[in-house]
């Protein structure tokens, strides 16, 4: 994503300015503190830029997969697949199985993203016991469609805006909403691959319904891009362990 490279090149150039106020590189062009300094204010300038992007909406041209249905348009989006040495009912009941820690760096991650805050039972606090798709509809996800064993999608509200009431339902990703919302959708694919495979996919895509909240939420996005796609892609590795163990669970 190119508005999260830029942030992150921010930020590299930005570590990389500081580093020479302690020490000046000259190899590399900054032989002073004074140039460091100026390194990092760059840095810090690119990476402010970065996040102020504008972030273009998307639409999809005709309906393809469930998610489709329920995110048709959306300004964030990234998806992320693998091919699975496994029939689709297999990799389907491990989507629904996998637990967090079965997900490298999960818990690392999510404890980063929520600031080593203790939080409720959440995907944010997946812990270690039942299902990370059960967790997450515990937590504030709700099941938008569960089609068994082509398309599992999930639906959560990112933010809301004061003063909202009411449990979030399938019917919200339909209609059109007030400003202030951001809502995000994702889902994870199966298609039957012809040596007995399949090939697996996860998409997720944010809606943000006015300007404003559209800008707050891509400063956000760009910082917690790189995270957030680590971690969908080790969600497809874990339930590919899961789909081609000895017993597929």
């Amino acid at each position: 994503m190119f508005g999260s490279a830029v942030v992150y090149s921010g930020f590299v150039l930005a570590a990389t300015g500081l580093a020479c106020c302690i020490k000046p590189i000259r190899r590399l062009g900054v032989p002073t503190r004074q140039r460091g300094l100026a390194v990092a204010g760059a840095g810090v300038a690119l990476a402010g830029i970065g996040c102020l992007l504008p972030a273009s909406e998307s639409r999809i041209d005709r309906t393809r997969t469930r998610l489709d249905e329920f995110a048709p348009v959306w300004q964030f989006r990234e998806v992320h697949t693998l091919h699975v040495a496994a029939p689709p009912a297999r990799v389907y009941a491990a989507i629904e199985r996998v637990r967090a820690d079965e997900i490298l760096l999960f818990r690392t991650l999510t404890w980063i993203r929520r600031g080593g805050r203790r939080l409720p039972e959440s995907i944010l606090n997946a812990g270690s016991r039942g299902s990370l798709i059960d967790v997450a509809t515990r937590g504030g996800f709700v099941r938008l469609a569960d089609d068994p064993p082509r398309e599992l999608v999930l639906g959560a509200a990112i933010v809301v805006p004061p003063g909202t009431h009411g449990t979030l339902t399938p019917r919200a990703f339909q209609t059109r909403l007030p400003p202030g919302f951001v809502l995000a959708a994702m889902n994870f694919v199966v298609r039957p691959e012809g040596s007995g495979g399949s090939f697996l996919s996860t998409e997720t895509r944010v809606f943000a319904s006015s300007p404003s909240v559209r800008r707050r939420f891509a400063a956000y996005w760009r910082v917690i891009y790189p995270g957030s796609a680590l971690i969908r892609r080790m969600w497809l590795r874990a339930i590919e362990r899961r789909a081609t163990g000895p017993d597929g669970t």
